[in-house]
């Protein structure tokens, strides 16, 4: 996708991580390069210098931007459930997808790996303002819940396919155990999310 009007320095950074997410989901976190990111939005690499300052600036606001929009799809999610409009399982499947689907694992290990030790800051800080967000009234209730959740949630979708096949269950697991500790967690926390529909 090649832009040909003038952006923004936002809509610029915004369009950069829109293509270096489309990369991750295609061809994993190695192929999220700034070269590879310009060459599929019509930039230059001087370009994404500018607005990211070197392949790990970029990863890392990919990070983030990940986090922000994950974070904001799980929490319409809870309050539907909430609301009765949604379950628990919703919830766990958007989850367990934003770090298999979305990529958001295989980038998290794949930074750590490459030494970017503050990787998981921004992930880690929109799960927990997401966490508070929702639990204001719960106090910290939920953040074992959440902790649970994600800890699952990143492992499966780093072995989860062949760790079930070797134990002979089915793929949907660890989603089924999350969503009974989801259920168990939020009736602790004096709140009522309805299970599958």
């Amino acid at each position: 996708m090649s832009i040909r009007k003038r952006l923004t320095q936002e809509e610029s950074r915004t369009v950069a991580l829109e293509a270096a997410r489309a990369l991750l989901i295609e061809l994993g976190p190695q192929a999220v390069t700034l070269k590879a990111v310009a060459a599929r939005i019509g930039r230059t690499h001087a370009n994404l210098l500018h607005h990211f300052g070197s392949a790990a600036g970029l990863q890392k606001a990919l990070a983030e931007h990940l986090a922000i929009t994950i974070c904001a799809t799980i929490e319409d999610a809870v309050l539907a459930s909430r609301a009765g409009e949604g379950t628990a399982r919703d919830v766990v499947d958007l989850t367990f997808d934003a770090f298999d689907k979305e990529g958001g694992g295989a980038l998290a290990t794949w930074m750590l790996m490459n030494g970017n030790e503050d990787a998981l800051d921004p992930l880690l800080e929109a799960i927990h303002g997401l966490v508070d967000d929702l639990g204001e009234h719960e106090g910290d209730k939920m953040h074992g819940v959440t902790h649970a959740l994600c800890l699952m949630a990143l492992g499966d979708a780093l072995m989860g396919g062949p760790l079930a096949q070797s134990l002979g269950l089915p793929r949907t697991s660890a989603r089924d155990t999350a969503e009974r500790l989801l259920l168990d967690g939020a009736l602790q926390a004096g709140l009522v999310i309805p299970g599958k529909g």
